[in-house]
């Protein structure tokens, strides 16, 4: 095969999954974008947004005394805040986000992929730039939603690693992130690149995307687990006497994620796969909303 036919053949490969992702995340934005009351708000800005009664702290130019005639009250007119505001998203693509507990659930990384093309749709709707960690940085438009699609088409687990961790990029100051991932990955390179983001005034969110099974560990008798690359494995005859181990652990995990989110100003969310994803995603649209204000 030629390089010219090998390109197209891996160009193809990559494409082949695009329309399905980029057409659940649209109709995921549909069902959320009701009931999501826009971002917008008074401030710097051209286009009018609202009239509102004028208080004592407001000086003579600001009185709209056109608007004001019609009635016995001094009237302000507002514009809207037309800054764009920054957001970029990390999604983990480790083998670890290719588990999934049950032949009819999908797997960590699928929802994790589809809930930030989701919020990519609604955040570039309403007119803000969105980017991708790696080498995707914020762009507004339509037009930067393909190429947000096509990153996030890349093969299941198409990380190197057992476990992924947000690479250490210099973010826009003062914007906004959202990490997706189940962060069982290294502590100590998380909470730095968190670290990194909050120092330059940098809000966000974590959402935790878990398997119900590595919540519950259903397990009994005779196991083995092996992670997803196959660089750990561990065979024991009574699993259930993990249990109460790995509970533990994994409280540790969400302690640690719920002291840096609060260090750090930043928001924390514990979403599970069997859980309807307009949930998640709502709640990431009110995150980002109330940090845009700060």
């Amino acid at each position: 095969m030629n390089d010219r036919a090998l390109l197209r053949s891996r160009a193809e490969e990559l494409a082949a999954p695009l329309p399905a992702l980029l057409a659940q995340a649209e109709q995921l934005a549909a069902s959320v974008l009701p009931g999501a009351h826009g971002r917008r708000r008074a401030g710097l800005g051209d286009e009018f947004w609202q009239y509102r009664q004028a208080t004592a702290s407001d000086g003579g130019a600001r009185i709209d005394w056109r608007r004001s005639g019609r009635a016995d009250v001094h009237f302000v007119r507002e514009t809207e805040w037309q800054a764009a505001q920054a957001v970029t998203l990390w999604v983990d693509t480790s083998q670890a986000m290719a588990f999934s507990g049950h032949k009819t659930r999908g797997t960590k990384g699928a929802r994790a992929r589809v809930l930030g093309l989701a919020l990519s749709v609604l955040l570039l709707k309403g007119g803000e730039r969105v980017g991708l960690m790696p080498g995707l940085p914020p762009r507004a438009g339509r037009a930067q939603l393909d190429p947000l699609a096509l990153a996030l088409s890349e093969p299941e687990g198409a990380g190197a690693g057992d476990y992924g961790a947000p690479p250490l990029a210099v973010l826009p100051a003062h914007s906004q992130a959202v990490f997706l991932s189940d962060f069982f990955g290294p502590a100590d390179a998380l909470r730095e690149a968190v670290g990194r983001a909050a120092d330059r005034g940098v809000h966000g969110a974590l959402v935790q995307v878990l398997d119900p099974a590595e919540e519950d560990f259903p397990y009994q008798g005779r196991s083995i687990f092996e992670s997803m690359a196959g660089a750990l494995r561990h065979e024991t005859l009574r699993a259930s006497d993990l249990q109460a181990r790995y509970r533990e652990r994994l409280a540790e995990r969400k302690d640690m994620l719920a002291t840096l989110a609060r260090t750090t100003g930043w928001q924390v969310l514990h979403h599970h796969t069997d859980q309807p994803p307009a949930n998640a995603l709502m709640w990431l649209w009110q995150v980002l909303d109330a940090g845009r204000g700060r």
